[in-house]
């Protein structure tokens, strides 16, 4: 679709003469997607953003405030020292989680507030113990 309107022909039937030439052609034949239901958000208003929106999302990338980030950081620490294998790896997760949050506590960024104190490492460690001991068992991360 190279070729340019001639002069005095309508905009609308050179258009449309040119999709039937490719029809034709077969130029839509097994093109990617065809047959398949329209990404969502496109019945969405129009947002400048768009692009960025979708590369972070393909990408797994997401933009929390500090606080939050760090919020979720410290829960998936939990997690992460309730399934160690040893009690000096639960140890580590949970001393560097709060070295961050001491860090946050005392140099608050912009943003909402944290919102969490450093855990208590004996008691997350004795939790560690618990949960080693009885399989299945899994208490409120909040209890700790």
């Amino acid at each position: 679709m190279t070729e340019r309107k001639p002069p005095g022909v309508p905009f609308e039937s050179w258009v449309d003469k040119q999709i039937r030439d490719a029809q034709r052609r077969g130029e839509f034949e097994r093109l990617p997607g065809a047959g398949e239901p329209l990404p969502p958000g496109l019945e969405s208003s129009y947002d400048e953003l768009w692009w960025i929106k979708r590369k972070m999302a393909r990408e797994g990338l997401s933009v929390l405030p500090p606080a939050l980030a760090l919020r979720k950081e410290a829960e998936d620490a939990l997690e992460a020292a309730w399934a160690a294998p040893s009690e000096r790896v639960v140890r580590r997760i949970i001393t560097e989680v709060n070295v961050k949050i001491r860090d946050m506590m005392f140099k608050p960024p912009p943003g909402p507030p944290l919102g969490k104190k450093p855990y208590d490492v004996e008691a997350v460690v004795r939790e560690w113990r618990e949960r080693r001991a009885t399989p299945g068992g899994s208490p409120d991360p909040s209890d700790v």
